[in-house]
């Protein structure tokens, strides 16, 4: 997700001539770069990417959700572009749950992820973890792992949702990643595969219905046994894609209170939890 930065940040310039830097001193030097910078000329920076940024860039924002008498419960997601969040303001304002980014291809770990996920605890927030999924780096298990390992796992303490795969527009570069629909069905499905074999549930996969209609040809066979947390800036959920018969989860804005991306549970707090407890 995109975050809109509200005051301008000035950072340490790296030196250009007659000193050599040490490994450890130019890695602290790059770290200063806030983490939605651009560095290569419009490409953004491969860890940048947020859930929900390449659906806002496609898709734009149509907007906000009409009224409804389902009961739904406020939710959030966040990245390092949310920085240290304001966890108190948000549960005071309704939030209820949160999902924080993890990692990101086998080589990006969010850097502000101990204090959003466990920010997000401390409150009193049933919360979780998720993974934005780069198909053209690394294989579908490969990356379940690297996410397992680095904050994508799952505990029965009945505070921890299962985790997410993240499957949308290529931020970088070719829309899916340069792959055909049936490879991104199989890279897809060793992912969510290998998360149930390492933490014993279904990861609930999230996308947009124009990028799954796109680049899996709207392949139906993950709707039986994987949530759907579906993305789209608009009055309604609209249209789902092939397999689901309702959604899970909807992120229905980029510029909602506090923290940019706003999200709605499908249900009264009971069924949060029920997620949780798997």
């Amino acid at each position: 997700m995109r975050r809109p930065i509200a005051v301008a940040r000035r950072h340490p310039r790296l030196p250009t001539s007659g000193v050599v830097l040490s490994v450890p001193s130019l890695l602290l030097a790059l770290c200063a770069v806030p983490a939605s910078a651009d560095t290569s000329g419009g490409t953004p920076v491969r860890g940048t990417a947020s859930m929900g940024s390449g659906v806002l860039a496609h898709e734009g924002e149509q907007g906000r959700p009409a009224g409804t008498r389902a009961t739904q419960t406020e939710g959030v997601d966040v990245s390092s572009h949310q920085g240290n969040v304001a966890w108190t303001t948000l549960w005071n304002s309704g939030v209820r749950w949160a999902y924080v980014k993890a990692t990101e291809g086998t080589s990006y770990r969010n850097p502000y992820y101990t204090q959003q996920y466990g920010g997000s605890y401390d409150v009193g927030m049933i919360r979780g973890a998720y993974h934005f999924a780069t198909p053209d780096t690394a294989g579908g298990a490969a990356q379940a792992d690297y996410f397992v390992d680095h904050g994508g796992g799952w505990s029965k303490d009945g505070r921890t949702l299962p985790g997410v795969l993240d499957i949308e527009y290529n931020p970088y570069g070719d829309t899916c990643y340069g792959r055909t629909a049936s490879q991104m069905v199989g890279w897809i499905r060793a992912f969510v595969d290998r998360y149930k074999a390492r933490t014993g549930r279904h990861a609930v996969i999230y996308t947009s219905t124009n990028w799954w209609k796109q680049c899996t040809g709207n392949y139906s066979g993950f709707g039986s046994t994987n949530p759907l947390w579906i993305a789209r800036y608009a009055s309604s959920v609209g249209e789902l894609p092939a397999g689901w018969d309702v959604h899970t989860m909807w992120q229905y804005t980029s510029t909602g209170p506090t923290v940019g991306d706003h999200d709605r549970f499908n249900g009264a707090l009971d069924r949060v939890k029920a997620l949780a407890d798997g």
